[in-house]
């Protein structure tokens, strides 16, 4: 007897293209939707939550709790016009909660909308010629790629090429538009050739770059296209599947995983090479465990010779192996050349939150930039933003401006401060267990002097902290991940590398809040001790290995 499908299976096929009761519902009133309502949300581009801190004192008073919608914007490699920017700008005073957040797969979130203002914050986005549609949801999310602003054909291409998948991998329904935009149906339910009626078991992310930026963290995603090039020419494209960090605590049949390199294939086949790794896992997928719905627990089960045979099959012909390729992170940060004759400045975000709070007026200074300079905007994987096309004549006036606002250069931040990544977890995330970016600073301040009084102030180091297993910041594919276990408790995981290319493995289990960065000490001394020339603090714990690591730490706990 055929696996009783997902509650969510269901939900979607009886939903008529992703409609269902979203415009009724939406124009009722109240503060919340309902469940079926929360679950199709998600393919327009938002989230319902609630703000967790005050839920429990709401419940003792009989009062409920205080609904709010997270909304995301879809943005093919990060980029967006200034005039954009400044539109987003005044929507997070007059929609939203003043914020604007960087998602590290390049997007924008907008927190804190209430119900009522969703169908027109929406409205409003499409007014710039951006979307919220699918940028959430059991389709292919927003397209990373390399947001390296160089002027060069290698770029150029990855750019382009960011853009065609993103516009034609968007579903054909038009129930965004007609909910959100009052366009008048048509009658007629719409054909999905790629999707079909029932849309992918669970997400689906797509990377794409070349060898000289893995800022993207490529081997994440489900698909990870790396484009390889001899000098200005392309040759083709590496194809990796497989990749993605969701995984559930205390059950093994869940956990992160690297997307394999399986393929090489020329320059005028991706698309066809792109639709048949999405119908594998449209066919394929698990639909009736969402939690075992991704493509990487298909390439697992079946495994890599099936993997190839069935992909050939959809692509309709055969393909080489990968070729060798070398991935590798620049620094974007500061100032750069970008090789037109014009500059680009790579700009922090602190866990990609661009607010005015302390010292620090970032989403004012930036506000002043763009309306005098109108640089071009790119958010990068990383949460911070990249402003490009900037007269190197310019370059003083910008670089006052911020300091003017307390703006931080990236030459003035350690290491750490310039690349540890937070989720939003705590108060706002439904899956948070504990604290990630509300102890932001705490992790990057209490690594720094741990750093520092080890001698190693100035290494490359790569920290991602989220508040649950579920990876949302690349957790597990970093030098270190701090991943929330239970309400004020932490799993270390270590030994990751800083180029994306290793998954790190859980070293410690169930940390306290207060002994995460202590817990590091004897592993820096170690590290200061006996690391290799050049050794990333990834690379070191690889080498040594859990027991190695284990006996440096007395009374360590052990990883479950």
């Amino acid at each position: 007897m055929p696996a009783k499908l997902s509650a969510v299976e269901t939900l979607k096929t009886d939903s008529h293209r992703l409609r269902g009761t979203l415009a009724e519902e939406l124009a009722a009133g109240g503060i919340q939707v309902s469940e079926d309502a929360y679950q199709l949300l998600k393919f327009h581009g938002s989230y319902e939550q609630f703000d967790r801190d005050t839920a429990t004192e709401r419940k003792q008073h009989g009062q409920e709790k205080e609904y709010q919608f997270m909304l995301r914007c879809r943005m093919p490699g990060g980029h967006m016009t200034a005039a954009q920017y400044l539109y987003f700008d005044r929507l997070a005073d007059t929609r939203a909660n003043g914020s604007l957040r960087i998602t590290v797969r390049q997007g924008i979130q907008f927190h804190g909308i209430l119900k009522g203002d969703l169908k027109p914050a929406i409205a409003e986005i499409n007014e710039t010629l951006l979307t919220t549609m699918s940028a959430c949801g059991d389709v292919v999310r927003n397209i990373m790629a390399s947001p390296m602003p160089a002027r060069n054909a290698q770029q150029t291409r990855i750019e382009a090429d960011a853009r065609m998948l993103s516009e034609h991998l968007k579903p054909k329904t038009r129930a965004y538009y007609e909910i959100f935009l009052d366009e008048a149906p048509r009658g007629e339910e719409e054909d999905e050739p790629l999707y079909g009626p029932t849309y992918l078991p669970r997400k689906f992310k797509v990377g794409i770059t070349h060898q000289a930026d893995n800022t993207i963290d490529v081997l994440t995603n489900d698909l990870g296209i790396v484009a390889l090039f001899e000098g200005d020419t392309l040759t083709g494209y590496n194809i990796a599947v497989g990749g993605g960090l969701g995984m559930t605590h205390n059950n093994a049949r869940t956990y992160p995983r690297l997307a394999t390199p399986i393929a090489f294939i020329g320059p005028d086949d991706l698309v066809r090479m792109v639709e048949a790794v999405i119908k594998l896992q449209r066919d394929h997928g698990d639909r009736t465990n969402r939690r075992r719905a991704r493509l990487k627990y298909v390439v697992d089960d079946m495994g890599l010779p099936w993997m190839r045979e069935t992909l050939a099959g959809y692509y309709g012909g055969t393909f080489e192996d990968a070729r060798p390729m070398r991935l590798e992170v620049p620094d974007l940060l500061g100032w750069h050349e970008q090789g037109d004759g014009r500059l680009w400045l790579g700009i922090p975000v602190a866990a990609g939150r661009i607010v005015d709070g302390g010292t620090s007026h970032l989403r004012t200074a930036l506000r002043e930039v763009v309306a005098r300079f109108a640089p071009g905007i790119v958010m990068t994987p990383q949460q911070d933003v990249l402003l490009t096309d900037i007269a190197p004549q310019d370059r003083e006036a910008v670089a006052a401006l911020l300091a003017e606002h307390g703006v931080v250069p990236a030459d003035a931040m350690s290491p750490m401060a310039q690349y540890a990544l937070s989720c939003p977890a705590l108060p706002t995330c439904g899956l948070a267990l504990t604290e990630a970016e509300r102890m932001h600073p705490e992790i990057v301040g209490g690594f720094d002097a741990l750093l520092a009084r080890h001698g190693l102030a100035d290494r490359r180091i790569s920290v991602r902290v989220t508040g649950c297993p579920n990876g949302c910041v690349r957790t597990y594919a970093g030098d270190i991940g701090i991943v929330g276990r239970m309400p004020g408790f932490y799993a270390i995981y270590v030994g990751g590398d800083f180029e994306g290319t290793r998954l790190s493995f859980k070293l410690l289990e169930k940390v306290p809040h207060a002994e995460v960065i202590s817990s590091f000490d004897p592993l820096f001394a170690a590290w200061a001790e006996g690391g290799a020339p050049g050794e990333g603090f990834g690379d070191f714990c690889s080498r040594v290995g859990m027991e190695g690591l284990l006996g440096l730490l007395p009374g360590a706990r052990q990883a479950a």
